[in-house]
């Protein structure tokens, strides 16, 4: 356990530390390690010394780290003693690191009060979280100081569960836009209590809703899945959880009935890193009514979706999602181009595809470049991959395209699960229009891979698959 006034000093001690060994304001610290009580120590005294911090993923290899490192003109990184052989590779590719162990951060937790810290501007850069990837391509998104205390202010107006003593439990990594934002800033911004995991125990993670009374709890649909497959899971009381927001992936309907039943409110959410994490959350007491929606905005962020042209599209009609708020970006890390692209008349493009209601209720579609165009007709894997993972045995589901002479391309359902592809092809041929059903279906006993944030890595699966057409058998 860690106390606040633990935690101010112990992070005082690392930021002097860093400030000593010529670490200045806005200069880009890495953080490499898995969740712990030093990540948080470190990730607060990096901060406190006037320096970027710049979260790693502990799982990436040598070659990925030098591309990160590279992009962020990065020299200095904490590390686990674990992990050092990865950033030994770094070095032997030519770049120049001063490495710091997180044991030696470790014990500076011992010594007296320390308040020492570095003022910066409020629009300074406070931190660089790297896009997980979804697309292929990683950005840097900058952090300001401002855009996240304003991400907490506007959250703890609309969110129950987020106010001042909240109590947060963390089943994903530290290192990512949940973990960083609205884990370690918005816990301690407001004064909660954050239970930090290592990893996902489903059996552990419930007793620990129920011992800390926990308020708060985020993550893809897997993760909610796989605490109902705990034993403890039927008898637990969890409605202590007054802010439980899902998101990354299809929610089945069944899955929110459960929750439901454990007077637990799953709300969908849509947002971005290059929002901080969350722009917009069903409304609770539309959140089985309306469970495909994503909610209508917040108090100072607006979603829209317009059209090609950049006019706002009619109700129903499909156009892209764009997002204007204070815990938008300011843009990408040296990257001028991205960010014009990205940032255009005040609104962030999303590169996502949606839908609003005639009560401004957003409702995502797909990710623009994940369209499959079969025949001349666009077909969102969104769409099937919501009826698929409902199809009893099913546990995960991707739906990509594959090379079709006749269509150009049609959709391949990769499945992860104990089911054939004859009760995905009739759940599909009773929910969907004949051209959207999967003409390949793909099941798998190992599970389908994830990117760092929990998404199911799509580049991976496609690039698996690339030639699908040619090793595999239609199923229709």
């Amino acid at each position: 356990m860690l106390t606040y006034r633990e935690l101010q000093d112990w992070s005082g001690r690392v930021a002097r530390r860093l400030v000593d060994s010529g670490v200045s304001p806005g200069d880009r610290v890495g953080l490499l390690s898995a969740n712990s009580p030093e990540w948080v120590a470190a990730a607060w005294g990096v901060i406190k010394s006037g320096a970027v911090l710049l979260p790693l993923n502990p799982r990436l290899v040598a070659a990925e780290l030098h591309k990160l490192l590279a992009d962020a003109g990065c020299g200095v990184v904490v590390t686990a003693p674990a992990l050092l052989a990865g950033l030994e590779g770094v070095v032997e590719r030519g770049h120049q690191l001063d490495v710091i162990g997180l044991d030696e951060l470790a014990a500076l937790r011992e010594g007296g009060r320390e308040d020492f810290r570095v003022d910066i501007a409020p629009e300074a850069p406070a931190a660089l979280l790297y896009t997980s990837g979804s697309t292929g391509l990683s950005k840097g998104v900058i952090c300001t100081n401002r855009t996240l205390l304003d991400i907490v202010f506007e959250n703890s107006l609309t969110e129950p569960g987020m106010r001042p003593g909240a109590r947060t439990l963390l089943l994903l990594p530290l290192a990512f836009t949940p973990g960083l934002v609205y884990g370690l800033v918005m816990t301690g911004v407001l004064g909660g209590t954050l239970v930090v995991e290592k990893e996902l125990n489903p059996s552990r993670a419930v007793r620990l809703i129920e011992e800390h009374r926990i308020t708060v709890m985020f993550g893809v649909p897997l993760i909610y899945q796989t605490l109902t497959s705990a034993p403890e899971f039927a008898g637990a009381d969890l409605a202590s959880l007054e802010t439980a927001v899902v998101g990354g992936a299809a929610v089945p309907l069944p899955l929110l009935r459960t929750y439901r039943e454990k007077g637990v409110i799953l709300r969908q959410i849509y947002g971005m890193t290059e929002v901080g994490g969350i722009a917009t959350a069903t409304w609770a007491e539309e959140a089985e009514e309306h469970a495909g929606s994503c909610g209508r905005g917040s108090i100072f962020t607006d979603v829209t979706v317009i059209g090609q042209d950049g006019s706002v599209c009619a109700p129903g009609e499909p156009g892209e999602i764009v997002m204007r708020g204070p815990g938008v970006t300011p843009g990408y890390w040296n990257d001028d181009e991205n960010t014009a692209r990205a940032l255009r008349d005040g609104w962030l493009h999303s590169g996502d595809l949606g839908t609003r209601d005639a009560e401004g209720r957003l409702t995502f579609v797909d990710r623009l470049k994940d369209l499959i165009i079969t025949g001349g007709i666009n077909v969102s894997p969104f769409e099937l991959e919501a009826v698929i993972s409902a199809v009893p045995g099913v546990r995960e589901v991707a739906v990509i395209a594959a090379k079709d002479e006749r269509f150009g391309e049609t959709p391949a359902a990769i499945v992860s699960g104990d089911v054939d592809a004859a009760a995905i092809v009739a759940a599909c041929n009773e929910q969907v229009a004949d051209y959207k059903v999967p003409r390949y279906v793909v099941v798998r006993d190992e599970p389908l891979p994830r990117l760092p944030s929990g998404k199911i890595a799509k580049p991976a699966i496609r690039t698996e698959y690339a030639d699908l057409a040619v090793t595999h058998e239609k199923v229709r």
